[in-house]
Protein backbone atom coordinates (compact mmCIF):
# COMPACT_ATOMS: atom_id res chain seq x y z
CA UNK A 1 0.00 0.00 0.00
CA UNK A 2 2.66 2.42 0.88
CA UNK A 3 4.48 1.55 -2.41
CA UNK A 4 1.27 2.85 -4.45
CA UNK A 5 1.17 6.01 -2.36
CA UNK A 6 4.36 6.40 -2.77
CA UNK A 7 3.67 5.72 -6.92
CA UNK A 8 0.85 8.24 -6.67
CA UNK A 9 2.61 11.21 -5.03
CA UNK A 10 5.31 11.49 -7.34
CA UNK A 11 2.96 10.80 -10.66
CA UNK A 12 1.41 13.98 -8.86
CA UNK A 13 4.68 15.43 -9.24
CA UNK A 14 5.86 14.22 -12.18
CA UNK A 15 2.57 15.67 -13.84
CA UNK A 16 2.45 19.16 -12.84
CA UNK A 17 6.05 19.81 -12.45
CA UNK A 18 6.89 21.92 -15.13
CA UNK A 19 10.34 23.75 -15.31
CA UNK A 20 12.51 20.96 -14.07
CA UNK A 21 13.75 20.44 -11.12
CA UNK A 22 13.95 23.68 -9.34
CA UNK A 23 9.88 24.14 -9.81
CA UNK A 24 9.26 20.88 -8.99
CA UNK A 25 10.58 21.35 -5.18
CA UNK A 26 7.30 23.46 -3.77
CA UNK A 27 5.56 20.31 -5.23
CA UNK A 28 7.56 17.75 -3.20
CA UNK A 29 8.41 19.24 -0.29
CA UNK A 30 3.98 19.51 0.02
CA UNK A 31 3.74 15.83 -0.89
CA UNK A 32 6.32 14.40 1.09
CA UNK A 33 6.46 16.71 4.39
CA UNK A 34 3.19 17.81 4.47
CA UNK A 35 1.04 15.70 2.96
CA UNK A 36 2.62 12.48 3.71
CA UNK A 37 4.96 13.46 6.45
CA UNK A 38 7.50 11.41 5.31
CA UNK A 39 10.62 13.47 5.72
CA UNK A 40 11.21 16.83 7.87
CA UNK A 41 12.30 20.11 6.87
CA UNK A 42 15.81 19.22 7.65
CA UNK A 43 15.43 15.93 5.57
CA UNK A 44 14.44 17.91 2.87
CA UNK A 45 16.32 20.31 2.75
CA UNK A 46 19.22 17.64 3.41
CA UNK A 47 17.67 15.89 0.45
CA UNK A 48 17.53 18.89 -2.03
CA UNK A 49 21.24 18.65 -1.18
CA UNK A 50 21.89 15.50 -2.21
CA UNK A 51 20.35 15.48 -5.05
CA UNK A 52 22.01 18.55 -6.48
CA UNK A 53 25.02 17.03 -5.69
CA UNK A 54 24.16 13.64 -7.89
CA UNK A 55 23.61 13.16 -11.57
CA UNK A 56 20.29 12.83 -12.62
CA UNK A 57 17.29 15.35 -12.32
CA UNK A 58 16.12 16.49 -8.73
CA UNK A 59 12.61 15.43 -9.01
CA UNK A 60 13.80 11.99 -10.19
CA UNK A 61 16.40 12.06 -7.44
CA UNK A 62 14.42 12.58 -4.27
CA UNK A 63 11.49 10.30 -5.70
CA UNK A 64 14.48 7.25 -5.64
CA UNK A 65 15.84 8.73 -2.27
CA UNK A 66 12.15 8.70 -0.76
CA UNK A 67 11.09 6.09 -1.83
CA UNK A 68 14.04 3.65 -1.10
CA UNK A 69 13.84 5.58 2.46
CA UNK A 70 9.83 4.69 2.95
CA UNK A 71 9.38 1.25 1.09
CA UNK A 72 13.05 -0.28 0.10
CA UNK A 73 14.20 -1.15 -3.70
CA UNK A 74 10.28 -1.42 -4.66
CA UNK A 75 9.62 1.83 -3.10
CA UNK A 76 12.89 3.30 -4.97
CA UNK A 77 11.39 1.80 -7.83
CA UNK A 78 7.65 2.83 -8.13
CA UNK A 79 8.18 6.64 -6.53
CA UNK A 80 11.00 6.53 -9.83
CA UNK A 81 8.39 5.00 -12.21
CA UNK A 82 5.84 7.81 -11.02
CA UNK A 83 7.68 10.68 -11.11
CA UNK A 84 8.63 9.99 -15.08
CA UNK A 85 5.32 8.17 -16.57
CA UNK A 86 3.86 11.75 -16.84
CA UNK A 87 6.80 13.38 -18.61
CA UNK A 88 6.91 10.53 -21.20
CA UNK A 89 3.33 10.20 -21.30
CA UNK A 90 3.02 13.90 -22.02
CA UNK A 91 6.24 14.27 -23.95
CA UNK A 92 4.64 11.38 -26.39
CA UNK A 93 1.51 13.24 -26.43
CA UNK A 94 3.00 17.10 -27.46
CA UNK A 95 5.46 16.06 -30.04
CA UNK A 96 2.60 14.26 -32.00
CA UNK A 97 0.29 17.64 -31.35
CA UNK A 98 3.09 19.71 -31.94
CA UNK A 99 3.86 17.88 -35.20
CA UNK A 100 0.69 18.47 -36.41
CA UNK A 101 -0.68 22.08 -35.39
CA UNK A 102 2.35 23.80 -35.06
CA UNK A 103 1.18 26.55 -37.32
CA UNK A 104 -1.67 27.22 -35.06
CA UNK A 105 -1.00 30.51 -32.93
CA UNK A 106 -3.03 29.60 -30.05
CA UNK A 107 -0.35 26.91 -29.09
CA UNK A 108 2.71 29.79 -29.22
CA UNK A 109 0.52 31.74 -27.28
CA UNK A 110 0.13 28.38 -24.86
CA UNK A 111 4.05 27.85 -24.36
CA UNK A 112 5.03 31.75 -24.11
CA UNK A 113 1.90 31.49 -21.37
CA UNK A 114 3.73 29.05 -18.96
CA UNK A 115 7.32 31.31 -18.85
CA UNK A 116 5.89 33.57 -15.99
CA UNK A 117 4.62 30.48 -14.03
CA UNK A 118 7.73 28.62 -14.44
CA UNK A 119 9.97 31.62 -13.17
CA UNK A 120 7.58 32.10 -10.07
CA UNK A 121 8.22 28.35 -9.42
CA UNK A 122 11.77 28.49 -9.35
CA UNK A 123 11.65 31.33 -7.34
CA UNK A 124 9.56 29.97 -4.42
CA UNK A 125 11.89 27.04 -4.56
CA UNK A 126 14.79 28.75 -3.92
CA UNK A 127 13.21 30.46 -1.13
CA UNK A 128 12.37 27.02 0.39
CA UNK A 129 15.62 26.09 0.06
CA UNK A 130 17.41 29.54 1.09
CA UNK A 131 15.14 30.07 4.46
CA UNK A 132 15.62 27.73 6.49
CA UNK A 133 19.24 27.27 5.40
CA UNK A 134 19.38 31.09 6.94
CA UNK A 135 16.86 30.93 9.63
CA UNK A 136 16.85 26.89 11.21
CA UNK A 137 14.28 27.76 13.69
CA UNK A 138 11.59 28.56 10.43
CA UNK A 139 11.06 31.84 12.54
CA UNK A 140 12.15 34.28 10.31
CA UNK A 141 13.99 36.41 13.00
CA UNK A 142 17.24 38.71 13.05
CA UNK A 143 18.43 37.94 16.06
CA UNK A 144 22.25 36.92 15.65
CA UNK A 145 21.40 33.56 17.65
CA UNK A 146 18.68 32.70 15.43
CA UNK A 147 20.52 33.74 12.27
CA UNK A 148 22.94 31.91 9.81
CA UNK A 149 24.72 34.38 7.76
CA UNK A 150 27.13 31.68 6.27
CA UNK A 151 24.63 29.88 3.72
CA UNK A 152 23.71 33.90 3.39
CA UNK A 153 27.50 34.61 1.94
CA UNK A 154 27.67 31.63 0.01
CA UNK A 155 24.48 32.92 -2.02
CA UNK A 156 25.87 36.27 -2.54
CA UNK A 157 29.21 34.85 -3.59
CA UNK A 158 27.24 32.35 -5.83
CA UNK A 159 25.28 34.60 -7.26
CA UNK A 160 28.03 37.01 -7.55
CA UNK A 161 30.02 34.40 -9.69
CA UNK A 162 27.36 33.18 -11.53
CA UNK A 163 25.54 36.67 -13.07
CA UNK A 164 28.62 38.81 -13.08
CA UNK A 165 32.21 36.26 -13.84
CA UNK A 166 30.24 33.92 -15.71
CA UNK A 167 31.57 30.98 -13.95
CA UNK A 168 30.21 27.75 -14.68
CA UNK A 169 27.35 26.36 -12.39
CA UNK A 170 29.42 23.45 -11.30
CA UNK A 171 32.72 25.31 -11.02
CA UNK A 172 30.81 27.63 -8.12
CA UNK A 173 29.23 24.28 -6.44
CA UNK A 174 32.23 23.05 -6.04
CA UNK A 175 34.01 26.28 -4.55
CA UNK A 176 31.07 26.38 -2.15
CA UNK A 177 31.61 22.86 -0.73
CA UNK A 178 35.08 23.31 -0.63
CA UNK A 179 34.68 26.72 1.48
CA UNK A 180 32.28 25.01 3.83
CA UNK A 181 34.31 21.99 4.23
CA UNK A 182 37.36 24.39 4.88
CA UNK A 183 35.16 26.12 7.76
CA UNK A 184 33.98 22.67 9.03
CA UNK A 185 37.85 21.67 9.30
CA UNK A 186 39.08 25.02 10.58
CA UNK A 187 36.24 25.62 13.16
CA UNK A 188 34.37 22.96 13.43
CA UNK A 189 30.41 23.51 15.32
CA UNK A 190 30.78 27.53 14.00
Amino acid sequence: MISLKLFWAFFQIGAFSFGGGYAAMPLIKQQIIYNYQWLTMKDFTDLITISQMTPGPIAINSATFVGNQIAGISGAFLATLGCILPSCLFVTFLSWAYNRYKNLSILQNILESLRPAVVSMIAVAGFDILLPAVFPSGIISFLPEQVKLRPLLYFAAALFLLQKKKKDPILVMVLCGIAEMAVQLIAPGV
